[in-house]
């Protein structure tokens, strides 16, 4: 009994601790989306919490360790949203799409402090680096899954890496730019998430990803025959030649 008596006020000193860290992170998110991250003083942020400034500092040592801190949290919900692709070896055209549906739905719910983050990494050689660190772990998670799907004899590509960082900071950028702002619509939206799985399903398994395979699935993954444009296919059409 005397054991559990010392041990229960702990545990609420360090449920207290995170709860007061975890308003400071919210308040943060929230003045993100209005403002960039070189207009965020440690006053304002304070100032949009029920704690004081010197709070601040029991949580944080700068304003660059609570955008860290933010980062963190944003990447773990990218990697859960997009595990489905990244993580998996079942058919990549319904996996692919699953991600990426995923993935624009945190954009959606966060483009405005995603986009703070990215602006921040542009200024701040930390921030930076921690954000180049998470862009690069999808980056080479991507590579992993096109080695996959190479060796399932799916894809054929020279370069894996290389297509692999094109592709991720390509997304990037796109669903930064779509949802970075306030006013993104629901047609935005679904031309961002067509617009993107078009390009990395063609570039990495050729076929038209629109095109349905034998019984109506998503297709098999080995690459379909030249066609005309008239199918939707990217090869060139005989007058084209």
């Amino acid at each position: 009994m005397v054991s559990s008596v010392e041990v229960e006020p702990g545990r609420r000193r360090r449920r207290r601790r995170q709860d007061s860290e975890q308003e400071i992170l919210e308040a943060a998110g929230r003045l993100l989306a209005e403002r960039p991250f070189r207009e965020l003083t440690v006053d304002d942020l304070m100032a949009a919490t029920s704690q004081s400034r010197t709070a601040f500092y029991r949580h944080f040592t700068d304003r660059q360790d609570l955008l860290v801190h933010l980062i963190r949290d944003l990447n773990e919900e990218l990697w859960e949203m997009s595990a489905d692709w990244l993580r998996g070896s079942g058919d990549p055209l319904v996996e692919g799409r699953e991600s990426l549906t995923r993935l624009a739905d945190v954009y959606a719910a966060h483009g405005p402090l995603l986009r703070a983050i990215a602006e921040a990494a542009s200024h701040d050689a930390d921030v930076e680096g921690v954000y180049r660190n998470l862009v690069q772990g999808f980056v080479d998670a991507t590579a992993a899954r096109i080695r996959r799907d190479a060796a399932a004899g799916r894809t054929s590509l020279a370069h894996p890496d290389q297509v692999a960082a094109a592709l991720v900071w390509m997304t990037e950028r796109h669903l930064t730019a779509t949802f970075g702002r306030a006013g993104a619509t629901d047609a935005d939206r679904t031309a961002a998430l067509e617009t993107l799985f078009t390009i990395w399903m063609r570039t990495l398994y050729s076929p038209d990803p629109a095109t349905p395979g034998p019984g109506g699935g998503s297709g098999g993954l080995t690459p379909s025959p030249p066609v005309d444009r008239g199918s939707g296919a990217l090869s060139p059409s005989p007058q084209d030649e």
